[in-house]
């Protein structure tokens, strides 16, 4: 990231320049009026030389954001939305590309740029002087990757800052400054004023940037969500004694995400910040079996155990993987990459259809029971071939079916 970061005013402006024709931007700015200028993260990404899925463009006007929103949508076609009448904040959705405007608040341009949240985001280009204006030293915090603020009220006004520090370690691998940490630290309990909504998605960001677990390291060491028994609850492993590589790219994409989040919430936090179910009861499972595997050696469970284990966690197994004895970490991934490995992808030679059919046995717990069975006989290699499977359903409905007077 370093070695591509534009230092040099003129190219950073003429990166802007070609960006903003590239987009098409460049349709917008005959709208605007003289003391318009483009802030915040666009411009930081510009300068960073980072390129993004999603493009979200800010601008500020001197004054009249409706209206000059509303007129810019009609010239160009485009979806207008007014996100707050009160302060005049618009957005214009253009290509897939969110372009935001509000008024000026401040008597002048610096005044806003020191009200913004960070330093890095606090540099704005004046569309008319073609120019920029960098009063908090944004470009030199870009240049050391430093996260700083210029004051500890910016944050305050909207708390979900406090966790964006925290994306930002995450997306661009920055260094948080000491002064913030203190803040961080000392204000960490505002975070759950802000809807908890935002914040899941914040940390939905958090987790699947390049460099989670830079971030996820600190937001455990700071304990940011005051997580109960953080540091003596066994669940929450030393994330800095594992060893990442066993799981392939497209596995770390996949699976890491979920990892951490288990690393740093808990069932309760996870419910209060309003996770899906099925990440809730996830958690709830990975939690189930790696505290029954802490009571009792792997290699002692019971046939219907190890086969419950695999039933329960199969979709989602490399999340667990690292709640493993270190020794089988590997051989467990090898089983679960190969999708006709029996034990670790659970399936049966019959469908309930098939059962039906063949052995004139109605819906109902008896059939899922012998489901289950027949699955479990294929898992441990006791089943060849359909012939086989019916033959041992036959078995099995004699012996367990309910017996009529």
């Amino acid at each position: 990231m370093k070695s591509s970061i534009h230092k040099d005013h003129t190219l950073i402006i003429d990166e802007l320049e070609k960006s903003i024709k590239f987009h098409n931007l460049d349709l917008i700015l005959c709208y605007l009026p003289n003391g318009s200028y483009l802030v915040g993260g666009y411009i930081r990404d510009i300068i960073l030389g980072r390129k993004t899925e999603k493009v979200d463009v800010d601008i500020v006007v001197p004054l009249n954001a409706i209206e000059i929103g509303k007129k810019i949508a009609y010239k160009i076609r485009s979806k207008f939305i007014i996100l707050d009448e009160k302060r005049e904040v618009v957005r214009i959705i253009l290509n897939d590309i969110y372009i935001d405007i509000a008024n000026q608040v401040s008597s002048t341009i610096e005044g806003d740029l020191y009200s913004r949240d960070f330093s890095i985001n606090s540099i704005a280009f004046l569309f008319d002087k073609k120019c920029l204006v960098d009063p908090l030293n944004g470009l030199k915090d870009l240049e050391i990757s430093l996260l700083r603020t210029h004051s500890e009220n910016n944050l305050l006004n909207d708390p979900l800052r406090i966790l964006r520090c925290f994306r930002f370690v995450s997306e661009l691998n920055f260094k948080v400054d000491l002064n913030l940490i203190t803040f961080i630290k000392k204000n960490k309990g505002k975070l759950y004023l802000v809807a908890k909504e935002r914040i899941n998605s914040e940390i939905q960001r958090i987790v699947n940037g390049a460099n989670a677990l830079n971030a996820v390291l600190l937001i455990k060491k700071l304990n940011i969500f005051a997580t109960d028994n953080l540091s003596e609850d066994s669940f929450f492993l030393d994330l800095e004694k594992i060893n990442y590589e066993e799981l392939n790219q497209e596995e770390k994409e996949k699976f890491l995400p979920s990892f951490f989040i288990t690393q740093i919430l808990d069932v309760i936090s996870l419910e209060k910040l309003k996770f899906s179910k099925s990440e809730i009861v996830k958690t709830k499972l990975l939690r189930k079996w790696h505290f029954l595997l802490e009571k009792k050696n792997i290699a002692k469970l019971t046939e219907s155990d190890r086969f419950e284990l695999h039933k329960e966690l199969e979709i989602f197994l490399p999340t667990f993987i690292f709640h493993l004895p270190q020794n089988l970490r590997l051989n467990w991934l090898r089983r679960w990459r190969n999708s006709d490995d029996k034990l670790f992808h659970p399936s049966n030679l019959l469908s309930g259809d098939a059962i039906k059919k063949n052995l004139k046995i109605k819906d109902g717990p008896i059939l899922g029971e012998l489901l289950r069975y027949l699955s479990k006989e294929l898992a441990f290699k006791r089943l060849n071939n359909f012939d086989e499977a019916i033959y041992k359903a036959k078995r099995w409905i004699e012996q367990n079916a309910p017996k009529c007077d």
